[in-house]
């Protein structure tokens, strides 16, 4: 069979039901090839759309999302989807096309080095230079992409390579076994190190989304009495209902949350990256003592020196101290108690009806009283993600996502598409800044194209947001953020969604309530937000938190 007709037969042993990308002249016999293929194909109007489905799709399912691109512009334009993926730890295989192995050598029309360039910010990227070997190379690239922490696989396939015959079968990937387990002296120790403890607290992250420790981790609070906070890519991970939850953590100030920090003797970091939180945000003086609960030994930081690691599978590392906690007396811990009263007070403030602009906080909480516990909101990157951080109540994992890693503009709205397009039955909301939505809007021309009912929600403000905040708090004045929209509601219209602009707080509901009973095409709503309210937080905080 022709290579092309191996890579796709390989793909679909390893279970690749959607590929999204661009179709190019390099990688036209993938394409051609796709047509006698069961896969499905996502046309996208730019890579870095495709590249940011890709990365939800392995958010949602734990599998791999795949994404194509040719060479040379396609190749840069996916770039920043990959690295996305690669440094939030979704599982996610890149294809980019390549010039014929002739002339790879030399100066050539769209050649450039794709792989120097991707291997930074991917676990493996690689040339398939031998046709034989695709078979070994899709095999390992999804190993690699989703053992330990997942992340994001490079394939570059020439197009003379793509063409030429070969005479193998894909590899058939078996269900192994990898055990992934911590010795028991190891889990004694822990359970050591928290009883001794007056004041133990847990910070869960990403790897327990990534893990699906929901039940585990839950049993382990109420085992032990211990309270929690989750990150930014940790929400869901711990209910905030649930009365030992501290809620999110990690904004780029002091919150509320970070006095039970500073009263801890001992943080106990369940599937944390560093990359969500800098220690030293939670452990200014390196005082802490520290249990590390992940899938890779921690990373080297002056203010994350760990005093015990347990390294493994979290699910079965849970399983063995909830096993432990038996033996363990629940505590309750009143100082921890009463900060997050403190917390639930304080973010239940500033919800009263108003003219537009309308304040963060009402429109959080108008949203989350029409979305369902388990549909799915995904935030842009820009100032509202720390209000969705801080003011959005999450329930369950993998039903808020806020790009917090890498932290690129632009994933919301891609990423959205893929939600609906995996959970048709759950409302899905792209929240995106005025910025956010012109970088991606590429992807609204995907959903009206796949007739999918996403309510697309546009914070306006006419500026780029969070760096006009982040400059008033350092330098008191601004520079060169300021953005000169078009007509958004005629935008959106244009592309074939409905669109609405709110004008007082009072519609809000009604306008979501109206969205989420679409059937066929993506709705657009402008909500003007007060970020006035950005440095009156900033301010509250800084006389809160002094106290």
């Amino acid at each position: 069979m022709k290579a092309s007709d191996l890579f796709l037969r390989c793909l679909e042993q390893e279970g690749v039901e959607i590929i999204f990308g661009v179709p190019g002249e390099e990688n036209a016999d993938i394409m051609i090839s796709l047509l006698s293929s069961k896969i499905k194909f996502i046309t996208c109007r730019h890579e870095q759309s495709a590249a940011f489905m890709a990365d939800m799709y392995g958010r949602l399912t734990g599998k791999p999302g795949v994404c194509l691109a040719t060479l040379g512009p396609g190749a840069t334009n996916l770039i920043t989807g990959v690295a996305n993926a690669n440094m939030d730890h979704a599982p996610l295989i890149a294809i980019i096309g390549q010039a014929s192995t002739s002339r790879l050598h030399k100066e050539s029309h769209q050649n450039m080095d794709s792989i120097t360039m991707y291997k930074p910010v991917s676990k493996w990227a690689t040339t398939i230079r031998e046709g034989e070997v695709i078979p070994e190379v899709v095999r390992k690239a999804f190993k690699v992409a989703t053992e330990a922490k997942p992340g994001a696989v490079v394939i570059e396939l020439p197009e003379d390579i793509a063409k030429i015959d070969i005479q193998t079968n894909p590899i058939l990937p078996k269900t192994s076994i990898c055990a992934r387990s911590t010795e028991i002296l190891k889990i004694s120790t822990a359970m050591s190190m928290i009883n001794e403890s007056k004041y133990p607290l847990i910070i869960a992250g990403n790897g327990c989304i990534r893990e699906n420790c929901f039940e585990q981790l839950q049993d382990f609070l109420e085992r032990t009495g211990i309270y929690a906070s989750v990150t930014f890519m940790g929400k869901g991970a711990i209910s905030d209902e649930h009365p030992q939850s501290l809620l999110c953590v990690g904004l780029g100030m002091k919150d509320i949350s970070l006095k039970a920090f500073d009263q801890a003797d001992l943080i106990i970091c369940i599937g944390y990256d560093l990359v969500e939180w800098p220690p030293h945000s939670w452990n200014p003086n390196a005082d802490k003592k520290i249990i590390h609960i992940d899938t890779l030994p921690a990373e080297v930081d002056q203010y994350y020196d760990v005093d015990l690691e347990l390294v493994g599978d979290i699910h079965a590392i849970l399983a063995q101290l909830n096993q432990r906690t038996e033996d363990s007396h629940h505590r309750e811990f009143k100082n921890f108690a009463k900060i997050r009263e403190e917390i639930i007070k304080d973010i239940s403030n500033n919800n009263e009806e108003s003219p537009a602009p309308i304040k963060p906080q009402k429109i959080l909480n108008d949203l989350r009283a029409i979305l369902k516990d388990k549909d799915i909101l995904i935030s842009d990157v820009g100032a509202h993600k720390m209000w969705v951080a801080r003011q959005y109540p999450t329930y369950f994992p993998k039903t808020c996502f806020i790009y917090n890693g890498f932290c690129s503009m632009g994933g919301a709205m891609p990423g959205a598409v893929v939600a609906k397009y995996l959970y048709p039955e759950k409302n899905v909301v792209a929240l995106c800044g005025d910025g956010g939505f012109i970088m991606s809007i590429q992807a609204l021309v995907t959903a009206v194209q796949l007739k999918l009912p996403i309510i697309v929600m546009i914070w306006e403000d006419n500026f780029y947001g969070l760096i006009k905040w982040k400059q008033e708090a350092a330098y008191h004045e601004i520079s060169h953020v300021e953005l000169d929209n078009p007509n958004l509601v005629k935008v959106g219209q244009a592309f074939g969604c409905h669109a609405i602009r709110i004008n007082s707080s009072n519609e809000l509901i009604p306008a979501i309530e109206k969205a989420s009973m679409e059937k066929d095409k993506p709705t657009v709503i402008i909500v003007p937000v007060d970020y006035r309210e950005n440095m009156k937080l900033t301010k509250h905080l800084g006389k809160i938190v002094a106290h």
